[in-house]
């Protein structure tokens, strides 16, 4: 698989983090901070810190350490807090986190459980 980081081509391999792969082909930077601008790169590695947060497909504060390759994609050092780098298209749906979309059923089916008892 091929990721693109800054326009260089890396060599990855499939279902490892996009972390390993830039670590493995030396990269040192993956985001700088807010304020000072000072970089950062992987720290945890278990993604539940920032450290390692990237501009992945467009998409800014992607957590790198946890999540997979794909071929083709294209990995940006964050700068700052980040931003979008691509507009979602007119009328194409918002993306909704996985835990999200479970969620809502199980609240659903909770709250209609909770009105049968009532009436």
């Amino acid at each position: 698989m091929t990721v693109r980081y800054q326009g260089r081509e890396i060599e990855a391999f499939d279902g490892e983090p996009i972390a390993a792969a830039l670590l493995a082909a030396g990269v040192s930077v993956f985001r700088t901070t807010p304020k000072r601008g000072e970089p950062r790169r992987l720290f945890c590695g278990i993604g539940r810190c920032t450290d390692c947060v990237m501009v992945v497909d467009g998409m800014p504060n992607v957590r790198t350490c946890v999540t997979p390759v794909r071929d083709g994609m294209e990995v940006e050092v964050l700068e700052g807090r980040g931003a979008w780098t691509r507009r979602r298209a007119a009328g194409a749906p918002r993306a909704v986190p996985a835990a999200a979309k479970a969620a809502v059923p199980a609240a659903a089916s909770e709250r209609d459980a909770h009105a049968r008892v009532e009436a």
